[in-house]
């Protein structure tokens, strides 16, 4: 309506030489998308407390960086060069109020998963949401149907609750010319992200609340980018949640022998070798307790072992055999296989190999798991047995939920994961950059600058110790070198758990992971 009255305005105001030209206006861009929104209402029991709460599941549209909402872009007005003027994405929400609280000013936390391609189901269903899927511990959970309770692990006791998924995800869909080029992008993303927080401040008076952010995997990268994107847009948080995080891509354990020279992967996955092995009791000398053969471990990963690799071939032969022998001592391989991999362990190669003699593979994304090796003549795993256990619970939850509880999506189908992570444009502009770099993506340099510039800022660092997608020593290691100054290494709390990337999903620590996090809120939400 706006936009049209203005165009009218114009109109008018052209002048009489321009209508004698029979000029006529610029087509607007097609709209392919307009918002909408479902409202429902529930209730759960958490313990002795009932919480009654709203239910918001909708879609909000939201552009490429460089549209402005006061002039929308035409496909006349748009520059030659300009490839995604057409191009918009509806990303699909679903929050929760808590009744009875004053909204204005109680705290909201945007969740969301990773991938980059993967919908926010697993926050939503098996973690935080009001309704809690269950799902074995580490085992297959077996097949329908599936047990959907009340979520006594919820956050919404503390903080009210928006759990989104990322462009072409979930129940969101992108349209237009160009939209891979203008949502499937590392900056791409953190401005649609961006965009997508403030109409929603906006839509639900929540601009005076306590803001946090909270992502998981590849969302941490989101996440750290997303605070310093809202921060331009003058939206300080309160606080930022980091669940297995990796903010530097280069010390990422994917692949890590195709990039010889960078031993980082190796070192930061070795203390989650160690703990796996310890897991499965498959060390030579078994230690009682694991979070001091942790602390071992992780001495001599970033001593003696780092030093072993940054000497390549170097490396005199006695002290080869001396880090083999130690490698072996904490991972339960063998040295000559050791020797093999010229000392450098490749993750999918470790889930085969450890438990060999069993004919067994290893999780990727929790180690705790293990399921039948498809081909024990391969050289890595073939499949992570922590996504088939848990996978058909999560998503067959979440579509019966949508449909039969939010009441939304009928029509829809649920896309559970997007074929995006190869195709993905990963790289980034960081601030003080006047270009984005080639390189693999790193923020780092984002979360330092959003600290310096809001020294209130708390972050919250969580893991697990058998997660080996985004080991646990990674996070660590990454934060470790965030070039902030002393003063501001405070703000910075890590938790870990023995349980896997996502590390709800083991039912002895989601409980001191729910109190970790509602702590964090409520220390850092400023309310009386």
């Amino acid at each position: 309506m706006k936009a049209g009255y203005l165009l009218s305005l114009a109109a008018l105001a052209c002048s009489a030489s321009a209508l004698a030209t029979d000029a006529s206006p610029a087509k607007p861009a097609p709209v392919h998308f307009t918002p909408d929104e479902v409202r429902t209402t529930g209730a759960i029991t958490v313990g002795s407390q009932r919480i009654a709460y709203r239910t918001y599941a909708g879609t909000l549209v939201v552009h490429p960086k460089g549209w402005d909402d006061t002039a929308p872009l035409t496909e006349k007005s748009a520059k030659p060069d300009d490839e995604t003027a057409l191009a918009e994405a509806a990303m699909f929400y679903t929050a929760y109020f808590k009744d009875g609280a004053p909204s204005a000013n109680r705290p909201v936390t945007f969740l969301f998963n990773g991938g980059p391609g993967s919908p926010s189901m697993w926050l939503h269903m098996t973690a935080f949401g009001p309704k809690r899927v269950e799902t074995a511990n580490a085992a297959h959970t077996p097949a329908a149907p599936y047990a959907l309770v009340d979520n006594r692990f919820t956050l919404l006791g503390s903080s009210d609750l928006v759990f989104i998924d990322a462009p072409g995800t979930g129940f969101s869909r992108v349209m237009g010319k160009d939209k891979d080029k203008a949502f499937y992008g590392v900056d791409q993303d953190i401005h649609a992200f961006a965009d997508f927080i403030s109409q929603f401040l906006t839509k639900y008076g929540r601009w005076n609340a306590p803001k946090y952010v909270f992502g998981e995997s590849y969302g941490t990268m989101r996440g750290a980018g997303l605070a310093l994107a809202l921060q331009d847009r003058g939206i300080d948080l309160n606080g930022l949640i980091l669940l297995s995080n990796i903010l530097n891509w280069d010390s990422m354990p994917d692949d890590p022998q195709l990039n010889p020279g960078i031993d980082t992967p190796y070192i930061v996955a070795l203390p989650t070798y160690a703990a796996t092995a310890w897991y499965h009791k498959r060390l030579p000398q078994q230690p009682a307790e694991l979070r001091p053969f942790l602390d071992e471990v992780e001495h001599f990963a970033t001593g003696d072992y780092a030093q072993a690799l940054i000497q390549g071939s170097d490396l005199p032969e006695a002290e080869r055999q001396r880090i083999a022998q130690k490698l072996a001592d904490y991972t339960g391989l063998p040295v000559p296989y050791l020797l093999k991999t010229n000392l450098r362990i490749e993750y999918g190669a470790f889930q085969k190999e450890l438990l060999a003699d069993q004919a067994a593979t290893t999780g990727t994304l929790d180690t705790r798991f293990a399921g039948t090796t498809l081909d024990p003549l391969s050289k890595v795993a073939s499949y992570d047995p922590t996504s088939s256990a848990t996978g058909s619970a999560a998503i067959s939850a979440f579509n019966d939920y949508a449909r039969n509880t939010l009441h939304y999506g009928q029509d829809r189908n649920y896309q559970t994961s997007l074929g995006v992570y190869s195709s993905w444009d990963y790289r980034h502009k960081p601030p003080g950059a006047d270009h984005a770099l080639i390189a693999l993506p790193n923020v780092l340099p984002d979360l330092a600058a959003t600290m310096k510039q809001n020294p209130h800022l708390k972050v919250l660092v969580l893991g697990g110790y058998y997660d080996i997608s985004t080991p646990y020593f990674e996070g660590k290691y990454e934060l470790r070198h965030l070039p902030i100054p002393q003063s501001l290494r405070g703000n910075i709390a890590y938790r870990y758990y023995p349980s896997g990337h996502m590390v709800y999903l083991n039912p002895a620590v989601i409980g001191d992971v729910r109190t970790d996090i509602t702590q964090f809120i409520d220390q850092t939400d400023n309310l009386p």
